[in-house]
């Protein structure tokens, strides 16, 4: 007989709160140059989201005396999902903390805890939608702001990709038996897990976990948020507009082999934290989707088809550039 027992399910990637030693600059960077929208503001926090998004926002900014990462945040799929979520992980051990709703930032009550990596999430379900200004609003009833309204005019957050001194293959087995994601692609050397690109939607990652080498201070950091657009031309004429603004692009444009996507990688000159700039790519709607598994002969394929690349495999190890610590 079919057993038909409820699971708590995470619905998406639901935002990165980051921390930024130049407040002011990565406002500019990220609104008037990737063309984000503010939703509110105090005088240490910015909220924005992308042209596409409807919830309270999808990156906070924060100021602080060094560029770090505080947290992610997942959506769950239905609001009994955060009990759900809190009964499995407090049973395997993680700490958790409830946290009552916050106005400031649109989320209901959720629930905090640390992923074995050491990097710090959050899960909710209940968010505040805010209205578009009318004079923001697109004409396209499916569309919240207006079409190409001010700078890149990234379309939705679309995945993070997180770094760790701690074996990437605890916490990618951690993420798969406590949230239910599932390994999409993955990357091995001799010493073990390289990295592992993990979703809960049909994109191939919506977080990547990858071993950052054990010589890196701090165990955790973000090694990019990434954010989508159209399409490849989307990407080349962000890259026009990033030079045109005085920033010089940190990596691309370029094709991954992980995710067959276009990717270019800028640096928000406030932090110093990595964005891509992310289109194209592939779907996954099998239910039976076997990991795609990428070995060291092959492994720079997977990580830049064809474009710059700054990634240097080892025979023991790999070793990925790293920025912002969380």
């Amino acid at each position: 007989m079919t057993d038909f027992r409820y699971h708590p399910e995470i619905a998406k990637l639901g935002a990165a709160h980051l921390f930024t030693p130049d407040l002011e600059k990565s406002v500019w960077f990220f609104h008037d140059i990737l063309g984000m929208h503010i939703t509110a503001r105090t005088d240490t926090k910015v909220y924005l989201r992308a042209a596409m998004e409807r919830e309270h926002h999808s990156l906070v900014l924060e100021a602080g005396d060094r560029a770090r990462l505080d947290h992610v945040s997942w959506r769950v799929r239905r609001p009994e999902d955060i009990e759900g979520f809190n009964e499995i992980l407090t049973a395997n051990g993680t700490d958790v903390t409830v946290q009552a709703p916050d106005a400031e930032d649109g989320i209901g009550e959720s629930l905090r805890f640390q992923a074995p990596s050491g990097h710090n999430f959050r899960l909710y379900y209940d968010v505040e939608k805010p209205d578009v200004a009318e004079e923001d609003r697109s004409v396209l009833l499916n569309q919240p702001y207006r079409s190409w309204h001010h700078g890149i005019g990234v379309r939705r957050i679309d995945h993070v990709n997180l770094h760790t001194t701690r074996d990437p293959a605890v916490t990618r087995d951690w993420l798969s038996d406590n949230l239910d994601f599932k390994v999409r692609e993955y990357a091995m050397s001799p010493a073990g897990l390289i990295g592992a690109w993990m979703s809960v939607t049909p994109l191939v990652h919506d977080v990547a976990i990858m071993n950052a080498g054990p010589e890196d201070p701090t165990p955790a950091r973000l090694h990019h948020l990434a954010f989508w657009l159209d399409n490849a031309q989307d990407v080349l004429r962000a890259a026009d507009i990033l030079v045109e603004a005085g920033i010089k692009p940190d990596q691309g444009p370029g094709k991954h082999g992980v995710s067959q996507a276009m990717f270019l990688y800028v640096r928000d000159p406030g932090s110093g934290h990595r964005v891509e700039i992310f289109s194209n790519g592939y779907l996954i709607f099998d239910p039976d989707w076997e990991p795609v598994e990428w070995t060291m002969k092959d492994v720079m394929m997977a990580l830049t088809m064809w474009g710059p690349s700054d990634y240097i495999p080892h025979t023991d190890e790999h070793v990925m550039n790293i920025t912002t610590e969380a």
